[in-house]
């Protein structure tokens, strides 16, 4: 056999085209013998083969039209066409959440539609990246659809199978009549993923949370299904790695299927299904495949594979084994094999110019449209709705036990009381998270919600920060309103990629079809007075301010607490925005400002229809114009307090503003006070660089008022250590003065 050319070499997807179509002429000819094997039955196999070709010739489509620069997207399916057989023995209401190799799976997915939706003519439109593609409106390639319960992923690697778990514990938390629940009570989580991502922390977390559900007694319906190719982009996975790994994992029932050949592999992933549906268990699915094509339209795999590796792999082509089987039953002949799989071939072609001609997003208003919606009016008055009266009184014990009939308490007791109220408020509404529970979390900010609501709606989570907000997004997904705590800001960075990665970009990338609205707790900052060293004193606010979309909040005061949880709450249940609740702990029990015992930073319980409007900061001395001090969190009570010394020392007269809301900054309000006096202090209580600091005084240049003496005041670029070293690395009240007095020694009077 002569040894290919350099142009085949590379050009793979061109081997595997051509090396279907001499196999079937192979079997015309007689040079092939097949047989009639029994299995699925012969529709099943049929329409199998069908998605299975459809599939292909899509992958095949976009090596061809990313040349005439028509397609952005070359990672296909190819190889992996057997996971339709899961896509066949799942529902249309089964929520998937997808393995980026899944063209087989939603082939037979779109056959479920009620409306009759065209999978090649979508698909098309994704590849494109057409403003009418019904997965994300144009925004990324994403197996998707609004109307098949397949929620788009971005995910690369595993970072979405946390949320698959939680959306199982979320339906089942809901079911017989609990909850009112998107799908039906019998549905099952659908998960798919490949065996490099086995690898990865947040698959290996969603196990664990899963086999930890299981030992409590919990009901957790999730198949997991591992496309088992053999390899990740480069990377060989060493020889029965995934099977020796789950086959024997606690909690989780294993099950092997043959991907490669839907006679054998058909009954395997029937069982699969059936175990995860009738026992309400996590399935893990090992679904056997392999990687045809590379990994992608820019990958030369004969970079890093030998020819006979590439050979041996294109031998277990799939298609072909289908195509002998679909022939062996006398289904159809091999005439009409190459006859629909050249019919195939055009459709997909010409779809591809057509989807190319169809327009695409031109505007930033457009590519930004379903990012962080916003409906100020419904949100007010949302926010603002007063939860049953009777309710309120049964919670509470009494009328004089109200929270707003009590006197003026400290942060955390109006948390405490808000959480509450929310609950009251909104059946649908969970708090969880790291000893929420009993113990009513580290700083009894949950203190007797489990007690008053049960453990349903107020519960204990792992160890774990990735599970937390996977969860948060799997209930988020499922309708419930859900208040996840993570125990400090240090912890949220084990698993920001849940957020960022996962959570905020689920609407954007749905063109707005799904949501997974929730408020996330974070006990946060310094100025512990040197307890608990770093990882309970974490100012590194630059890596949520980051994330596109996220809302973030952090209150100095308690009435202030109260009102910014009704309005988050709020944006999440009307415009299902993800919104982060930055609580100050060296704030929670603080009840003086001035003087020991003055009581002065304790608050009223606002009224049940109060509410924090966004995004306005909250503004102290108003009409003082001498200087400006713009800060939040533990920086407010300080600059309170720097006011009153200079007012006392020198006849100052200083104004304050408490931004409150960290993301969207509202500049327009710090520019308008900015303008309005002599000088300004922006007072950070964060690091130098990447902190709230930075973004209020480009805001101040930007809005052309740094025509004044501007001095930014921040901690050092260093981590919090303990005792009274924590001192030396945040920012006191001694250095705000200092600055105060440099600025006001600049000030032109």
């Amino acid at each position: 056999m002569p040894k290919p050319t350099r142009s085949r070499q590379i050009n793979r997807a061109e081997v595997v085209d051509q090396n279907f179509i001499a196999h079937v002429t192979a079997i015309q000819n007689g040079h092939v013998i097949v047989e009639n094997r029994p299995g699925p039955a012969d529709v099943d196999l049929l329409e199998l083969f069908d998605s299975q070709m459809t599939s292909r010739q899509l992958d095949l489509m976009a090596r061809i039209k990313r040349q005439e620069n028509k397609v952005f997207y070359t990672i296909g399916s190819s190889g992996h066409e057997g996971n339709a057989m899961v896509g066949r023995l799942t529902r249309a209401t089964d929520p998937a959440f997808l393995h980026y190799r899944s063209g087989g799976f939603m082939a037979e997915r779109y056959r479920k539609g009620s409306d009759r939706p065209d999978f090649i003519r979508d698909t098309c439109l994704s590849f494109a990246a057409a403003r009418d593609d019904v997965a994300s409106g144009g925004r990324h390639k994403v197996w998707g659809h609004p109307d098949l319960w397949v929620l788009p992923q971005t995910s690369t690697i595993a970072s979405h199978l946390p949320k698959a778990v939680g959306a199982a514990l979320a339906l089942e938390s809901g079911r017989g009549g609990r909850h009112e629940l998107p799908v039906p009570d019998d549905s099952i989580m659908v998960c798919s993923f490949g065996d490099a991502s086995f690898n990865h922390a947040t698959a290996q977390t969603a196990f664990n949370a899963c086999a930890w559900a299981r030992h409590q007694n919990l009901p957790v319906p999730v198949l997991f299904v591992c496309e088992d190719n053999d390899i990740g982009i480069s990377v060989p996975t060493p020889a029965n790695w995934v099977g020796d790994s789950m086959r024997d994992r606690h909690g989780i029932s294993y099950h092997y299927a043959n991907g490669l050949d839907l006679v054998d592999g058909y009954a395997a992933v029937e069982a699969a299904v059936a175990d995860c549906r009738s026992n309400r268990r996590p399935v893990f699915l090992h679904l056997k495949t392999t990687r045809l094509m590379g990994h992608a339209g820019t990958d030369f795999e004969i970079e890093y594979r030998s020819m006979t590796e590439l050979e041996a792999a294109e031998a277990r082509d799939p298609l072909k084994t289908t195509a002998e089987a679909v022939i062996g039953r006398g289904l159809m002949t091999p005439e009409q094999v190459l006859q629909r799989y050249s019919q195939l071939s055009e459709r997909c072609l010409d779809e591809a110019d057509r989807a190319d001609g169809q327009g695409r997003l031109t505007t930033l208003e457009e590519v930004m449209a379903p990012l962080a919606p916003f409906s100020p009016g419904e949100v007010a008055a949302e926010a603002g709705r007063r939860a049953a009266a009777e309710k309120r009184l049964e919670a509470f014990g009494s009328e004089k036990a109200l929270p707003e009939n009590q006197p003026p308490r400290h942060m955390a007791v109006q948390i405490n009381r808000a959480l509450a109220d929310l609950l009251i408020k909104y059946p649908q509404a969970l708090a969880f998270g790291e000893d929420v529970g009993r113990k009513g979390g580290v700083y009894t900010v949950t203190r007797g919600l489990s007690q008053t609501f049960g453990p349903r709606r107020v519960f204990n989570t792992l160890l774990d920060e990735t599970t937390i907000l996977g969860l948060a997004q799997g209930y988020g997904i499922m309708g419930w309103l859900p208040i996840p705590e993570i125990q400090y800001l240090a912890y949220f960075h084990n698993a920001g990629d849940q957020i960022r990665g996962e959570a905020c970009s689920l609407q954007y990338f749905s063109n707005g079809a799904y949501s997974n609205p929730m408020v996330m707790r974070i006990a946060s900052l310094g100025y512990q007075k040197g307890f608990g060293g770093h990882f309970h004193n974490d100012n590194s606010i630059a890596a949520l301010r980051d994330i596109p979309g996220l809302v973030i909040g952090c209150p100095s005061r308690a009435d202030d607490a109260v009102t910014m949880l009704r309005t988050m709450t709020a944006l999440a249940k009307v415009d299902g925005r993800v919104s982060a609740f930055l609580e100050p702990i060296a704030l929670y029990m603080t009840k003086d400002l001035h003087a020991a015992d003055d009581g002065q930073w304790t608050f009223s319980y606002p009224s049940p229809e109060e509410y924090m409007t966004p995004f306005e900061p909250r503004i102290y001395d108003e009409q003082a114009d001498d200087l400006l001090i713009i800060t939040y969190g533990n920086g407010v009570p300080m600059a309170l307090r720097t006011a009153a010394r200079l007012a006392d020392a020198h006849e100052v007269k200083v104004r304050t503003i408490d931004l409150r809301w960290l993301k969207p900054l509202n500049t327009e309000a710090i520019a308008e006070h900015a303008r309005q006096c002599a000088g300004v202090i922006v007072f950070d209580e964060g690091r130098p660089d990447g902190g709230v600091g930075e973004a209020v005084c480009t805001a101040l240049v930007e809005a052309g008022v740094a025509d004044r003496p501007v001095r930014r005041l921040t901690g050092a670029d260093c981590y919090i250590p303990l005792a009274d070293a924590a001192n030396l690395v945040l920012a006191g009240e001694d250095e705000l003065m200092a600055a105060c007095s440099e600025v006001l020694a600049q000030v032109v009077r």
